[in-house]
């Protein structure tokens, strides 16, 4: 146990300032300061809000991390942070902050992938991944299928969203319910007492001429809106359980359908999902159901693992360093775009002597 690395990750891509501390696969502390209430007003995160909640939250959450962890900031052996994919401006307070640590403490610095970190952090619910694995991954931003034989070097896109993501979807359809934001959590809740058979609403990329891997929920949004706008125009009530139901139903059977696909498609016996929309009890329900019917274990962390947190960067980053991966250097930068491909930003000359990534000049610290 103390010879795995002792790792703490930073999460900063969206409204949710995360900070979790690791000992190999082992969650040591999980802490995280949302936002998300101050943007339920404007009905989805504002970045500028994000961005500032972020600085204001950054050093407290560390904090509180190492605390609950019971450990020191110089007993560490690394520091993470996603670098992308994400919101720019909030990417840049995290990779400031590990910056300014990883300098101070005179450690190694990981960049590491947002997607990828969500793969990995089952390895804290589960034990070590099965390699290759396949990820079914699903939130406001992204439904992702990725077939990942190394996390730490190699992960491949199978399919993706052409539109909106599955989560966007699900606070699109809930401001249209006036369910409020995020509407992922209140459609689960009222779908629960609706018939998921009331309403047929449309399958996207479902047809046998379709890309295998690839989702689309545009069409589904605007279907839904356009029957909701049909009974509020005939002065009917809209049954918002069914609809919700019905709604949610069209989306996770086709993200379950396409992922037990995947598996089957390339052999590999397991699916592993993440993402904050892994969350929703339906999905969840049905992906079990379908995998057992195909012979496919299923991995799923639990909720608070599913949605953005930093314990899933700090996995990420202890396997870099039980893998021996170059570390970052100060030329790490943010990038909103950051390919699925690259799991993590080693340094330019993929060094693998740390000391030695600590000697660049302080002028480029905040690059």
């Amino acid at each position: 146990m103390a010879d795995e690395p002792l790792v703490l990750g930073i999460e900063t891509s969206c409204d949710e300032t995360g900070v979790g501390i690791v000992r190999g696969t082992t969650l040591l502390a999980d802490a995280i300061a949302s936002s998300v209430d101050t943007h339920a007003r404007f009905g989805g995160v504002v970045p500028e809000i994000a961005s500032r909640a972020h600085l204001e939250a950054m050093v407290p959450t560390i904090e509180r991390a190492l605390k609950d962890a019971g450990v020191s900031a110089r007993d560490l052996d690394g520091i993470a942070v996603t670098a992308g994919p994400g919101l720019a401006g909030a990417l840049l307070v995290g990779v400031s902050a590990a910056k300014a640590y990883a300098y101070a403490l005179n450690k190694p610095l990981y960049g590491v992938n947002h997607l990828a970190s969500h793969i990995c952090v089952d390895q804290l619910e589960h034990g070590p991944l099965p390699e290759p694995t396949m990820a079914l991954l699903v939130s406001g931003g992204h439904s992702s299928l990725l077939l990942a034989p190394d996390i730490t070097a190699d992960v491949r896109p199978m399919g993706a969203t052409i539109d909106d993501a599955a989560g966007e979807a699900f606070d699109k359809i809930a401001r249209v319910l006036d369910l409020g934001f995020p509407g992922g959590p209140v459609i689960d809740r009222l779908a629960k007492e609706g018939d998921p058979k009331a309403i047929a609403f449309p399958r996207g990329l479902s047809g046998s001429r379709d890309p295998a891997y690839d989702f689309s929920f545009s069409g589904l949004k605007t279907a839904v809106a356009r029957w909701i706008e049909a009974k509020r125009a005939a002065g009917e009530e809209v049954p918002v359980r069914d609809v919700a139901a019905s709604f949610q139903e069209a989306v996770v059977d086709v993200l379950t359908r396409k992922a037990v696909r995947a598996c089957k498609d390339e052999g590999v016996d397991h699916l592993m999902i993440g993402g904050g929309v892994a969350a929703n009890s339906r999905l969840r329900a049905l992906a079990q159901e379908r995998c057992e019917r195909a012979g496919i274990r299923l991995r799923v962390p639990r909720p608070k693992l599913c949605t953005d947190n930093g314990a899933m960067v700090a996995a990420l980053g202890a396997e870099m360093v039980a893998r021996n991966r170059p570390a970052s250097d100060w030329e790490l930068s943010a990038d909103s775009s950051l390919p699925v491909t690259e799991s993590h930003v080693p340094g330019a000359d993929h060094l693998h002597d740390h000391d030695h990534v600590h000697e660049i000049s302080k002028d480029n610290l905040y690059s």
